[in-house]
């Protein structure tokens, strides 16, 4: 791919989206709730502005607007203008005619968005038709084209592919592929990168970048990650509760933000060192997890045999030792979390947790180690039990290990632990769905160290959290550590998490162990080109120094790519 240059089109004077005094609001309960309160956007062309902040500060809402995408039970108030237009007076056809023709749109998750039931090239090439009158056989070759511009591998192939048949990246690429299908002036990306391992987010900034310089788009991307701000923005919003607190360059926002609110956002956000020594944690020695030439194989129709999606993996994590599991989806990270605590099959030469031998274990072996284990799950939302009070989800570990006492006792240790984590003890009588993302996420911790675990495992504990919430819930989780003494396998795609809270990572690739060791050795001189990519691509939240590890990532690929022609 030939990359953009670094400084993209310089903006003009009159502005190509021009946003003022917008507000929305919800219908709700006979009335009308305001979410958005006033707030002034200019879009010039060829900038690259970042709408940020966190979950409901109105972001996506604003984006919406302009598209004319908001649900019936919204009220637009404002002006919105492309340029000399009324966005806002358009018709139902011509808001058609500029979705897709003059704006673009990303959105947030690909496998939502795209139709399952339609083929990738059907979709692109609905696209194009809507927009164009060609033949649906000029259509498909411009669907592969496109497909081809945005470095989708294989885009013939890929054209007739199902959305499932993809891998994220990939859907992210077909999505993007299908906004630029004619040449739009402005294109908005809604958290274009969240799920998206950090090598894959890297590609598709990458790609955005490269497409504003050669279509001379202007770009309107909403996120929370402030990596991605310092990567791709030259302009910065931010929003808190519907309101805009700040617009500045982002140097400036960076360097010196003038408000509260920007501030806590930065100060929350990890920032990675991978040159810093790390200090070694003190440990027993004595093993909680020791696993040699672990492997899972799941079964599958396509592969005989069945998939094999750990292979060959030495483990080993001591009592009071935090051991970071890191690797793109699919490395088996998740897997191996799953396996160590025996909620997926697996077999090993040796599998040994808190002293129990997992290998063939009986019921009773099984049930005698969920005394000692523990897992935190990714989504909290999917792993509490939503017709149970949080009270209940809390303490349902000491009754399925028959540690029941009366209900007042168990609603007792349910308060206590609902304080340690910093929630009230009074909500043991709310609900899941009556907490935030980062609450849920606080009684999941709770409920994962009722029983006083020797090991926990923490599978993406923060994945899906804003970053203000994702930092106040690794400090929980290193307090919680430090206090109790448990070990705990922290499995992230987040290097600069892994960094902050373990003493060893080990990197998988493929089901198989890339490299281990040491944090500080691993992440600052990694030995394997893989881990060296990862650490690469991940984003760091200063766009001068963001600029010199991007375009050091970018010579390296051009290198290896001469190379491997070369070879």
């Amino acid at each position: 791919m030939t990359m953009a240059s670094e400084t993209s089109a310089a903006p003009s004077d009159a502005p190509l989206l021009q946003i003022r005094d917008l507000r929305v609001e919800f219908s709700s309960g006979g009335g009308w709730t305001e979410v958005v309160h006033g707030i002034d956007i200019d879009l010039h062309a060829g900038e690259t502005l970042a709408v940020v902040g966190e979950s409901g500060s109105g972001k996506s809402v604003t984006a919406m607007s302009v598209l004319g995408l908001l649900p019936r039970t919204a009220r637009v108030k404002g002006t919105l203008r492309l340029g000399d237009e009324d966005l806002l007076a358009a018709s139902s056809r011509r808001l058609q005619q500029i979705r897709g023709g003059e704006i673009g749109m990303i959105f947030q998750e690909p496998m939502t968005a795209l139709n399952p039931v339609y083929t990738i090239g059907d979709q692109i090439v609905g696209a194009i038709r809507a927009h164009r009158r060609i033949s649906r056989q000029e259509a498909r070759s411009h669907a592969i084209d496109l497909l081809r511009q945005v470095n989708m591998p294989e885009p013939a192939e890929k054209f007739s592919r199902y959305p499932h048949q993809l891998s994220g990246g990939q859907r992210q690429r077909a999505m993007i592929a299908m906004a630029i299908s004619s040449q739009p002036k402005i294109l908005i990306a809604d958290e274009p990168t969240t799920a998206l391992d950090v090598t894959v987010q890297a590609e598709i900034l990458d790609l955005l970048r490269d497409l504003q310089v050669r279509m001379g788009m202007a770009i309107m991307i909403i996120t929370h990650d402030m990596g991605v701000v310092a990567d791709m923005a030259s302009r910065v919003v931010v929003m808190q509760h519907g309101r805009i607190v700040e617009t500045a360059p982002v140097k400036a926002l960076f360097a010196a933000p003038a408000q509260d609110y920007p501030q806590t956002l930065l100060a929350a956000v990890p920032r990675a060192n991978f040159n810093a020594q790390t200090a070694e944690a003190a440990t027993s020695g004595k093993p909680v997890l020791e696993a040699k030439d672990l492997r899972v194989r799941y079964p599958s129709h396509f592969i005989a045999g069945g998939f094999l999606a750990v292979d060959g993996v030495d483990l080993r994590v001591d009592a009071g030792e935090v051991v970071g599991l890191v690797g793109e989806s699919g490395s088996g990270k998740s897997t191996i979390g799953r396996a160590v605590i025996g909620l997926t099959p697996a077999t090993a030469s040796t599998l040994r947790v808190c002293g129990h031998d997992m290998i063939g274990a009986s019921g009773r072996t099984m049930k005698q180690l969920r005394r000692t284990v523990s897992i935190v799950f990714q989504d909290p939302a999917s792993s509490l039990n939503p017709r149970a009070t949080v009270g209940s989800n809390i303490t349902a570990p000491l009754r399925w290990n028959g540690i029941e006492g009366d209900g007042r006792k168990l609603d007792g240790i349910g308060r206590e632990l609902l304080e340690r984590v910093k929630l009230p003890g009074d909500w043991v009588d709310r609900f899941p769905h009556e907490l935030s993302g980062g609450q849920r996420q606080r009684v999941s911790i709770a409920r994962a160290i009722a029983m006083r675990p020797q090991l926990m495992v923490a599978d993406e504990p923060t994945s899906a959290l804003d970053v203000t919430v994702q930092a106040t819930i690794l400090a929980l989780l290193r307090e919680l550590q430090r206090d109790f003494g448990f070990a705990c396998l922290f499995i992230s795609h987040d290097l600069s998490l892994v960094q902050q809270l373990s003493q060893r990572v080990v990197v998988l690739r493929g089901g198989k162990v890339s490299e281990q060791g040491p944090t500080s050795i691993v992440l600052g001189s990694p030995n394997e080109p893989y881990t060296r990519a990862l650490v690469a691509a991940a984003p760091v939240p200063d766009p001068d120094l963001q600029r010199q590890r991007r375009l050091a990532r970018q010579a390296q690929q051009a290198s290896d790519r001469a190379a491997a022609m070369q070879g």
